[in-house]
């Protein structure tokens, strides 16, 4: 069994590799997409374009207006004389924020009454203008302090201090980057799977496996085994990039790091196998992985929490592999979990590729009866 195996993942290797398209599939977009979600993909607001109304024209405000512009988080672009100009800037999105700073500023901050500011935003990306909000919040309370620790003013009897464990800068991108991971793992090992089967059906050498002496549990070993070495090396490439070159912290251990990737890549594996043992051709196979990727992607907690999403929803999470690859590559990347902890992930996965991997065997027993 073990030859008649070996015989077929060598088959397999020589099938993806000898071509040269499929070893650009398999190189060439996989790092294409770790750089451009590296770079692009991100939580944090960077020189969001803002406009100013400063209707009381003093030091205060100025001053004021001088920490926003420094800030990395905003750039000013207009500095408006007119209330009609603020609608025309929204509108038109040349801004996402105005501030708009009333005569009284100063005045009220020298006899220590609330000095009003009002910032508008523009609300049709409604997280952008939460996010934008939050900061300009952060801002004026930290001008506000300034000012009051400077003029001998009234301090807020309560403080924030406020401290995060884990991510001391909260940088979006030791949060997305350990995803990535997950994400393109699941990609390459679904698209090397599902098509391996179909590519045998298109070509007309399955009928000629079919007849040789290998069982079928022979010919679906001997097809899922590339694939998951492939979604392994492919693992390991996207984590080297993540530590060396996008500077995301790897405190984890690799065993635990390599348990949780070996029994996510078995759990897609098999849900590899399932579409290619029902697909005829190959374009069959590639839609099948499109139509299973992008709902487990969005159920898996990659972009938002699980714990938003209604609860009808939030149970279909638990038959998605991707969900509980995130835990485990997050908590390694970002904390010292210890192998015990992550046993519930680790079930969870083991349980998912046993039934993928079995539905799987039948379908394909099925299909090649027939």
């Amino acid at each position: 069994m073990f030859g008649r195996v070996l015989a077929l993942v060598i088959k397999e290797f020589l099938a993806i590799l000898r071509d040269g398209k499929s070893r650009m599939v398999l190189v060439g977009p996989p790092l294409i997409q770790l750089l451009v979600f590296g770079y692009a993909a991100s939580f944090d607001l960077n020189h969001v374009p803002f406009a100013v109304y400063d209707q009381d024209r003093s030091i205060a405000s100025r001053n004021l207006v001088a920490d926003f512009a420094g800030s990395r988080a905003f750039e000013q672009v207009a500095t408006l004389h007119s209330p009609r100009q603020i609608q025309s800037l929204i509108d038109s999105r040349t801004v996402e924020m105005v501030l708009d700073i009333d005569p009284r500023f100063s005045r009220d901050l020298l006899t220590n009454q609330p000095a009003p500011v009002q910032v508008i935003v523009d609300g049709r990306n409604s997280n952008t203008a939460l996010l934008i909000l939050g900061y300009a919040n952060t801002i004026i309370a930290d001008a506000s302090a300034t000012w009051a620790a400077d003029h001998g003013g009234a301090t807020p009897p309560t403080q924030l201090d406020p401290r995060a464990l884990f991510n001391p800068n909260l940088d979006s991108h030791w949060f997305i980057i350990p995803g990535i991971v997950a994400l393109l793992t699941q990609v390459i090992t679904l698209l090397v799977v599902g098509l391996s089967i179909a590519r045998e059906r298109e070509a007309g050498t399955f009928d000629q496996i079919l007849v040789t002496p290998m069982r079928p549990l022979d010919i679906l070993l001997g097809k899922s085994i590339p694939g998951m070495v492939i979604g392994m090396l492919e693992a390991t490439v996207s984590i080297i990039a993540a530590v060396y070159w996008f500077d995301v912290p790897l405190r984890g251990g690799l065993l635990e790091l390599y348990t949780g990737l070996l029994l996510f890549t078995a759990a897609v594996t098999g849900i590899g196998l399932m579409i290619s043992s029902i697909s005829a051709t190959q374009q069959q196979a590639l839609l099948g992985a499109f139509l299973f990727m992008v709902p487990s992607i969005i159920l898996s907690g990659f972009a938002t929490p699980i714990a938003n999403m209604p609860a009808l929803v939030q149970d279909l999470t638990w038959i998605n592999p991707m969900r509980f690859a995130l835990v485990v590559i997050r908590r390694c990347f970002l904390e010292q979990p210890s192998f015990a902890s992550l046993l519930t992930q680790y079930a969870a996965m083991a349980v998912l590729a046993a039934i993928s991997l079995t539905v799987a065997a039948w379908l394909f027993q099925k299909r090649s009866v027939s």
